[in-house]
C-alpha cells in the first residue's frame, strides 16, 4: 500500500528542486515568502514554550518541527475560506490571519483566544480529538448550499484517524461532495503511542480509499509540496468535485504538551537527527546557499521584526485580567443547568472563590 502513496516532494533536505514540473515556480520572492512564515511562527511556538516555563501561560502544545506542513496549507487558503485547527495547529491560524494576542490569550485560560479577527473564518481550536472534523464539513456544505465557492480545510493529527468522527466525517463528506480538505499531519506518534501501535494500515492516505476520496501522501518538512498539493485539492473542493484526504508526514521535535516528557517513550536521539537533517527551514537555507542567495542580513530582519511582533501581542495579552474560573461554566449553555450551578459553587468553594 505504501507503494500506492508515495511521499510527494519538491524539495529534498539538500535544497534540491527533484520535482523538475515545479522548478520555474520556485523563485527567489516565492521561497523568501515562505521562509518569512516559517521562522515567524518558528520564533513564536518557542517563546510560547517560554512563556509556559515562566509561568506566564498555561499549559502549551509545542509545533516545531511541523511548521512546513502548517505554512503551506495555510497559505493554500482563501481569505474566506474556513479554517478547523486542531490544538497544534497556532501556527496555522496566525499564518491565516489569526491575531496573535488572541493566540496567547486562548493559552492563558481567556473566552477572547477563540475569537477570530473580523472576516476571518476560523474555528476554535478542536482540543477533543477529531471532533471539529463533522463541523468542518457542516460548513462546507453550507457554503455548498449557499452557492459560494469558498472551502474548508478541517487539520487534525494521526491519532485522529482512530476516531469515529473522522471516518463519519469523511463518509459524509463523501456523501455529498463537500468542498473540505482533510490535512493530516501525521507526526506518527499521537501522545506516546507510535503509529504502528494504533493501526495496521501502512499509510493514513489509504484510509480514504473507504470513501472513494482522493489522497495523497506528502513529505509534510517539504512547505511548497503541502502547498501546491493543498492549493490542488482546494481547486477541486471549488470546482465541486468533492474533497481530498492529505496525509503530510512530519515529526514534532519536542513534547506533545508543556505537561509531556517525550524521553519516556520516544527516541529523542532520532529527534535530533531529524532536526539536522529533514528540518523544514534548514532546506530552504540550503536552497538559498545552493542558489548563492543566502543573506544573513535579511534572516536577522525577519528575526528582529518577528519577535518585536511576538512581544507587543505579549504585552497585549499580559494587560488582560486574569481569567474568571467561573467562565467554563458559564459558557456550557445558554442557560446553565442546576447540575453545572452545582459544580460551579462547589469547584468556586473548593479553589476559595465566589460564584457570580
Amino acid at each position: 500500500m505504501e507503494s500506492q502513496f508515495p511521499i510527494l516532494q519538491i524539495m529534498d533536505c539538500n535544497g534540491q528542486i527533484v520535482s523538475p514540473m515545479y522548478k520555474d515556480n520556485i523563485s527567489e520572492d516565492f521561497v523568501k515568502k515562505f521562509y518569512k512564515q516559517l521562522l515567524r511562527i518558528r520564533l513564536f511556538d518557542r517563546k510560547a514554550v517560554s512563556l509556559q516555563r515562566q509561568g506566564r501561560i498555561g499549559t502549551y502544545a509545542p509545533f516545531e518541527g511541523q511548521e512546513a506542513a502548517q505554512v503551506g496549507s495555510a497559505l493554500a487558503l482563501e481569505p474566506a475560506d474556513w479554517m478547523f485547527p486542531t490544538y497544534r495547529d497556532h501556527g496555522a491560524a496566525f499564518v491565516f490571519g489569526h491575531s496573535l494576542r488572541n493566540i496567547l490569550l486562548f493559552w492563558n485560560g481567556r473566552n477572547e483566544g477563540c475569537v477570530p479577527p473580523n472576516g476571518k473564518r476560523i474555528f476554535p481550536p478542536g482540543i477533543p480529538i477529531a471532533t471539529q472534523i463533522p463541523h468542518a464539513v457542516g460548513a462546507a456544505l453550507a457554503e455548498k448550499i449557499k452557492g459560494s465557492n469558498h472551502a474548508a480545510i478541517a487539520y487534525f493529527g494521526d491519532g485522529a484517524t482512530s476516531e469515529g468522527d473522522f471516518h463519519e466525517g469523511l463518509n459524509f463528506a463523501s456523501v455529498i461532495k463537500a468542498p473540505v480538505v482533510f490535512f493530516n499531519q501525521n507526526n506518527q506518534y499521537a501522545i506516546s503511542v507510535p503509529i504502528e501501535k494504533q493501526m495496521n494500515t501502512k499509510t493514513i492516505a489509504q484510509k480514504a480509499l473507504a470513501y472513494d476520496i482522493p489522497s495523497v501522501r506528502l513529505d509534510g518538512n517539504d512547505v511548497f509540496i503541502v502547498y501546491f498539493e493543498t492549493l490542488k485539492a482546494l481547486e477541486r473542493a471549488r470546482n465541486g468535485d468533492g474533497p481530498t484526504l492529505i496525509e503530510a508526514v512530519t515529526w514534532r521535535y519536542g513534547a506533545h504538551t508543556t505537561a509531556d516528557d517525550p524521553s519516556k517513550y520516544r527516541d529523542q536521539i532520532e529527534s535530533n537527527n531529524r532536526r539536522e537533517e529533514t528540518d523544514p527551514l534548514l532546506r530552504i537555507e540550503r536552497w538559498l546557499k545552493n542558489e548563492g542567495l543566502y543573506e544573513e542580513k535579511w534572516i536577522r530582519q525577519i528575526e528582529t521584526d518577528a519577535i518585536q511582533e511576538i512581544e507587543l501581542a505579549i504585552a497585549e495579552m499580559e494587560a488582560f485580567p486574569k481569567a474568571n474560573p467561573a467562565d467554563i461554566f458559564d459558557y456550557v449553555f445558554a442557560e446553565p443547568t442546576w447540575q453545572i450551578n452545582q459544580q460551579k459553587e462547589e469547584y468556586l468553594r473548593l479553589i476559595g472563590g465566589e460564584a457570580k
